[in-house]
């Protein structure tokens, strides 16, 4: 299936690029969500009649989101958690409870903005905890478990 980009997807493409994906993906995904068109040559030429109108679209994106990352850059988050006697967690510390903990301090964060590749934290310490506010702005995060009191 080939469909043209309206906006920037990670490990796809940039705006306007002319990609080739699996039917699904397009039709379950990037069409619903309006990150693109089918590459007809009607969609095309409305491409390219609206491409500015796109382009300052994701400028402005691209710009709120180094403002949330100059926001939260160097942040040290705490979280308390109920602990057991040997610092390990009942439960654990998630991408929710982080998203949580951010609101409480005025930072919105969504869930799924949240990278934790080793998964979720299951102890009392410092973690470094990514997050991902555009396809092209990273920012890591300290998070501080501690035991609640």
């Amino acid at each position: 299936m080939n469909v043209i980009l309206l906006d920037n997807v990670e490990n796809l493409g940039a705006i306007g690029d002319m990609v080739t994906v699996k039917p699904g993906y397009g039709r379950n995904y990037l069409l619903p969500s309006g990150k693109a068109a089918l590459a007809t040559h009607q969609n095309v030429a409305e491409f390219e009649a609206r491409r500015a109108d796109l382009e300052k679209a994701a400028a402005k994106d691209l710009t709120a989101a180094n403002a949330r990352a100059d926001l939260v850059k160097g942040m040290d988050l705490v979280i308390p958690a109920n602990v057991g006697s040997e610092g390990r967690l009942f439960g654990s510390v998630g991408p929710l409870d982080i998203a949580e903990a951010c609101a409480k301090v005025g930072v919105e964060i969504a869930r799924a903005e949240v990278r934790m590749p080793d998964g979720p934290i299951h102890e009392v310490g410092d973690f470094t905890v990514g997050l991902h506010l555009h396809s092209e702005v990273n920012v890591d995060i300290t998070v501080k478990v501690v035991a609640e009191e």
